[in-house]
């Protein structure tokens, strides 16, 4: 009992990615480790199960893998005890299979190695005999029975329970079905030799620790005690099964010394004889804690598997700029465009907000007149119909293109200085579309060059120099929610209501050239290319209606996300912007008040997560400016516009660095100048490629952090040995004795009472009057 008091340290490391944990009805743990494998639910289709390993292998990674056991939903799962590799399932199709799996890196068996029909109806728990290896238990809401696998056939009758909530546990020589029936979240302590009623003394359960996670938990399951780390003094391993993580939650009990305890790792069971020895295969392996020692190098993986990677933007801070350059009294905003449309668009120079008002009016204000609008009408762009999206032409800051219901896309060029009156004729106007418009975008290097999608389930190219539709491509099967071209200008991908992802070579085909599984959700969704252009990002719904983040690779969309991240609830799709020079992706949604924060690797973890920017009042949304906007001397990495409900304001994004005085040459490569074309849409479509020329951003009078010369190391203090160096008592007495003397030495120092003044010597008494008797006479004399 002193032993159990002193849990004290529980440690969360090593999370296992990739796994994709299902939330189903069903009395069964939804996942089970053995000593070397890890079973779990999924939220496939059909009676899959995922299947991964306990440790991770040598480069400290984990493989997932899955497997088709049933026809239906798999309601539990059991490895037995005595092979690490024999798994059990049970399934609402009414059969118990055994399977004998592997390594998940290597191809899994199709075929069960025994089938079981207990026909019950829909089964509900599978639980192998702890003593006895060929012994199963299974149990439904109509009965339970123990059958032995290797003859197929039941050895008891069967039970029939009384109550719907029941949980199997076998102790040695006894088997316990518990039917429960209570409604409260509460736990119980019974004697198997009186199960009658459960015990009223709850003194025997003492409260050891805790651990508290922010995910929601789908299962848990313990690990073995073989595969226990006890050089670390490890009594416990939990594993909980999220949505998208399998996180091992280690207890450890604090000693001194790190070995083997005794006292913490007793025998897991009394020695028997009827108690049958582990297979070969389950046996092949020793425990961690009796492994020699790791060497310095395995060491280090250990500590960054522990503590897992980290991004050097982790610490990114955004904040509004001062004041003087908001844009305030911002009066009418229209707050509900399309799930498709941004809500507004900015440039360098401007930006476009629409507002509520009859007409599908937009107003434009000019970024370099901050102030305090006036309350009067303002001039604006009057489109005659309601917008749907509009941006701008990123190659000329004074072009405007919007897109309307009525399936017209409107070209409007702003003045010089901005607008002074109300703009009522645009530039041209382009034709095609039969249905309204969902969104559009420009080609990023061909100048000119626009793509629309419509409600007619096309997407559209479009010369805005000759104003002429130049390419048509089909294939969507429903809305189109979003579409991306690729950073080399070469691809155009795009996201369906239907869950498809697809791909296309407008160039080449009208159809896709590649098709694979997008979200599930229906309530909208984004795609943005990242890792120079090798991964598409979807930003979309799940099955739960659940924000999520999906990582596609581009080479091959049809085996699905490679990864992905759940952000929250909220009926906003989340709007992504990437900056390809830092791999930062920034994230938010109409009416949020977080902006999310990843940067993006081409390899696992894929997603590492940063500092998260809360403003205090819902935005509209965000826009990003060109990169020679930031303040590279602040360390800058991103400049945004953030739309408010009445005012515009601009935020920065800066990382934390104490040597400000030297350009981060580290975040701040050479950047893309993407606000100029590389060339014309003729010349696009003629079978050209352009590339956009490169700038640094480093100003003249600073120098790179790389190239800064390094600091001598100062010595604070004095070197160990002078505080290691022992003395010796006969030194130390004669240092004693020299204090001493030198403290307490002779002085030529003028005494205290010399100082003091005497009385003069007239004052004195004679002597004389000192030996007679005082008589009043001799009294009056003397005075």
């Amino acid at each position: 009992m002193p032993v159990l008091e002193q849990y004290c340290c529980v440690s969360v490391q090593g999370w296992i990615a990739s796994v994709r944990g299902g939330s189903f009805s069903s009395q069964g743990k939804h996942i089970t480790s053995s000593c070397s494998l890890v079973a779990f639910n999924t939220d496939q289709a059909g009676g899959m199960v995922g299947l991964t390993s306990v440790n991770a292998a040598s480069d400290g990674k984990w493989t997932v893998t899955q497997i088709s056991c049933h026809a239906d939903l798999v309601t539990d799962l059991d490895f037995s005890p005595f092979d690490d590799y024999l798994l059990a399932t049970c399934s609402a199709d009414e059969t118990v299979k055994l399977w004998r799996v592997c390594d998940p890196a290597q191809d899994q068996c199709s075929d069960a190695e025994v089938t079981l029909s207990p026909a019950d109806g829909r089964l509900e728990l599978v639980l192998f005999h702890p003593a006895a290896s060929e012994l199963l238990a299974v149990a439904s809401v109509r009965g339970l029975q123990v059958w032995d696998v290797t003859r197929d056939t039941a050895l008891t009758g069967k039970h029939t329970p009384v109550c719907a909530r029941f949980s199997l546990v076998f102790s040695y020589f006894t088997l316990m079905h518990l039917c429960l029936q209570m409604r409260q979240q509460e736990v119980r302590l019974w004697d198997s030799r009186k199960l009658s009623s459960s015990l009223t003394d709850l003194s025997l359960l003492l409260s050891v620790s805790h651990c508290l996670t922010d995910l929601s938990t789908r299962g848990t399951a313990l690990v073995p005690k073989l595969a226990l780390d006890v050089s670390c003094c490890e009594v416990l391993r939990l594993l909980q099964l999220t949505d998208n993580f399998i996180v091992p939650i280690s207890y450890q009990v604090p000693r001194k010394v790190r070995m083997m305890h005794p006292g913490l790792s007793p025998l897991s069971t009394p020695s028997s004889s009827a108690a049958p020895s582990r297979s070969p295969s389950s046996t092949s392996g020793l425990s961690s804690g009796f492994l020699p020692s790791p060497s310095p190098s395995q060491s280090s993986r250990a500590i960054q598997n522990m503590l897992g990677p980290s991004s050097k933007f982790r610490h990114i801070q955004g904040a509004v700029l001062h004041r003087d350059t908001h844009i305030t009294n911002l009066r009418g905003l229209h707050l509900t465009t399309p799930g498709e449309c941004d809500g507004f668009c900015a440039n360098g120079q401007r930006v476009a907000v629409p507002l509520a008002i009859a007409g599908g009016q937009i107003a434009v204000f000019e970024l370099s007149q901050p102030g305090k609008l006036p309350d009067t009408a303002l001039p604006t762009i009057q489109n005659s119909v309601n917008v749907a999206d509009f941006c701008w032409d990123p190659f000329d800051t004074h072009k405007l293109v919007v897109a309307g219901d009525d399936a017209k896309i409107r070209v409007w060029q702003i003045p010089k200085g901005g607008l002074t009156e109300t703009l009522t004729e645009p530039e041209c106007v382009l034709r095609g579309h039969t249905e309204k418009i969902y969104s559009i975008k420009f080609h990023p290097h061909a100048s000119g060059l626009l793509a629309s999608s419509s409600y007619d389930l096309t997407v559209r190219l479009w010369n805005l120099g000759t104003g002429e539709e130049v390419k048509r491509l089909s294939g969507h099967q429903d809305q189109i929610f979003g579409i991306a071209w690729s950073p080399d200008g070469k691809l155009l991908a795009t996201v369906c209501k239907d869950g498809k992802v697809r791909l296309y070579d407008p160039r080449k085909s009208t159809l896709p050239i590649q098709e694979g599984p997008g979200p599930e959700g229906h309530r909208g969704a984004r795609v943005v290319w990242v890792c120079d252009g090798k991964y598409l990002l979807v930003s979309g719904f799940d099955s739960r209606s659940e924000r999520q983040l999906y990582l596609f690779s581009a080479e091959s969309l049809a085996s699905g996300s490679v990864a992905s991240v759940p952000a929250d609830v909220s009926p906003s799709t989340l709007i992504p912007f990437y900056d390809s020079d830092t791999s930062v992706l920034i994230l938010t949604g109409k009416g949020d008040t977080r902006v999310y924060t990843y940067e993006i690797l081409p390899e696992a973890p894929y997603f590492m997560e940063c500092s998260s920017f809360h403003s205090s009042e819902p935005h509209k949304g965000l826009c990003f400016l060109p990169k020679t906007e930031c303040d590279v001397r602040d360390v800058e990495v991103a400049r945004a516009i953030r739309l408010g409900k009445s005012t515009i304001e601009p935020v920065a994004f800066r990382v934390p660095r104490v040597k400000k005085e030297f350009f981060q040459d580290d975040v701040f490569p050479e950047t893309a100048v993407w606000w100029e074309a590389s060339l014309t849409a003729a010349a696009w479509l003629s079978g050209s490629n352009g590339q956009h020329r490169k700038i640094s951003l480093q100003p003249k009078d600073m120098m790179p952090v790389s190239e800064a010369p390094k600091e001598v190391p100062v010595r604070k203090y004095l070197p160990s040995s002078v505080y290691l160096e022992e003395k010796t008592d006969e030194q130390k007495k004669e240092e004693l004795l020299s204090a001493m003397v030198a403290k307490l030495g002779n002085r030529e120092d003028p005494l205290p009472q010399a100082s003091c003044e005497g009385v003069d010597e007239d004052e004195w008494v004679s002597e004389e009057l000192t030996t007679h008797t005082h008589t009043p006479q001799m009294i009056h004399d003397t005075l």
